[in-house]
């Protein structure tokens, strides 16, 4: 056999025995998930990673042994006790990353897989419920305007891209309240024979929110109460569940802070960056803003996000000029989003720019937020983005003022009191028999 030859037989070899351990693969990644008794892909422009741990809570309180798998501001890979541990890769996120995380965690014993889609486009979304979910329920929280390059310019053409996760012949269960968005679900489930459930708010009652510590949206708890009910698990034990389970990293926690001998409630609220979210959020907020306080917004524009900066610079005069005594720019962009909502008639009085175009010192900020609030209150919304130099050093300072309290999701995730009942129940009866009699 000549060398051309034996190279040919080789590389027929080797495509062979990867072709086959691929084909092992898929076998074993298809096994694993039909040992499931329920597959929960949750999709949607907001709220993602809230109403995955929700549902995941209300799975383990109802006796479900449940992995759950988020993607949001920090991925999580969330255990059937509650307690989580993150995701560490070695190079930039993919979808396959799912597999893995099946491979690793859905053992023998699991019963219910609560996983959140990473994907954006539409043929990377449909690869991932197709093949790598195959969900029996999936969620589409919101229809937002986001991602438009990939999934498409208007809202029905979102919907339409997210509606290829809905399974074949399962549940689509939906949040997004909008009736002509509605119908466009409900016809996208119909063609693929799935039932479609709208998660209807209204089923949320203010006192059902007092038992989460930080902000939280009836309609992901809606959803959260949707699954429930299509699972035959109670309301109290739903509701328990969701208390219960930590929140994402990036979720609006409402804390006090001293400025300047003011005291300000600091709502870092940078997660919401679509219009329709922002309105919602700051309808919700106004119970917890004190009624004498100056709202102070800040608008922190990265480089990187021109377009957000450009909504923003919009909405503050159309849709927050109520809610604003005073806006702050950070970062990137502060010319031309001072000059878009001078031009849309907001004071050009009452913003303030503390960005790039200054580049302020921290004490710089902090004198400047303590001089616009009037009276001795005062409240300061961070909006738009995270990441920019001016954010940091507030949020660091913030954090610094803290001292040692903070919010360690992972710790808390081991918390006893957060894990399902039962477990509870288990650990009180193990610690029992473990320890001595009183008269040894």
């Amino acid at each position: 056999m000549t060398g051309a030859g034996a190279s040919i037989v080789f590389l027929a070899v080797v495509a062979l025995a990867v072709f086959a351990y691929w084909r092992h693969s898929i076998v074993r990644h298809k096994r694993r998930l039909d040992q499931l008794d329920i597959r929960v892909h949750v999709n949607g422009i907001r709220g993602k990673s809230s109403v995955t741990r929700l549902v995941a809570g209300v799975l383990r309180e109802g006796g479900y042994v449940t992995v759950a798998k988020t993607t949001g501001s920090a991925a999580r890979v969330i255990g059937p006790q509650g307690e989580e541990d993150p995701i560490k890769r070695r190079g930039a996120p993919t979808i396959n990353e799912q597999v893995d995380i099946v491979r690793q965690h859905v053992t023998s014993d699991v019963e219910a897989l609560i996983i959140e889609c990473m994907a954006v486009r539409p043929l990377y979304q449909a690869y991932s419920q197709d093949f790598i979910v195959r969900s029996d329920i999936t969620i589409i929280t919101n229809v937002r305007e986001d991602h438009q390059e990939e999934m498409g310019e208007t809202l029905e053409e979102i919907a339409d891209s997210m509606s290829v996760t809905i399974p074949r012949g399962g549940i689509l269960i939906t949040g997004e309240s909008r009736p002509h968005l509605q119908d466009r679900l409900r016809r996208n489930a119909e063609n693929r024979q799935s039932e479609f459930i709208y998660a209807d708010p209204r089923q949320v009652v203010d006192e059902d929110l007092l038992g989460f510590d930080y902000l939280q949206f009836k309609d992901n708890v809606a959803i959260g109460l949707t699954v429930a009910k299509l699972l035959n698990i109670d309301r109290r034990t739903a509701l328990r569940g969701m208390w219960n389970s930590v929140p994402d990293v990036g979720v609006v926690r409402l804390l006090h802070y001293d400025i300047g001998g003011k005291d300000v409630l600091w709502v870092p609220m940078f997660a919401a960056n679509d219009r329709e979210s922002v309105i919602v959020t700051f309808e919700l907020l106004q119970a917890h803003f004190p009624p004498d306080a100056t709202v102070i917004g800040i608008l922190n524009n990265r480089l990187d996000r021109g377009r957000r900066a450009e909504l923003f610079a919009t909405m503050v005069p159309q849709d927050l000029r109520d809610y604003l005594h005073h806006v702050v720019t950070f970062g990137a962009y502060e010319e031309t989003v001072t000059r878009a909502m001078v031009e849309h008639d907001y004071p050009a009085e009452r913003i303030h720019n503390l960005g790039e175009t200054r580049d302020p010192s921290l004490e710089e900020i902090l004198e400047k937020i303590a001089s616009l609030i009037e009276g001795p209150r005062g409240v300061l919304v961070g909006m738009v983005n995270i990441h920019t130099h001016q954010a940091e050093m507030l949020m660091e300072h913030f954090a610094g003022m803290r001292g040692g309290e903070h919010d360690d999701e992972l710790a808390a995730s081991r918390d006893p009191r957060r894990m399902p009942q039962g477990t509870r129940r288990m650990r009180r009866a193990h610690g029992a028999r473990e320890r001595p009699p009183a008269d040894a």
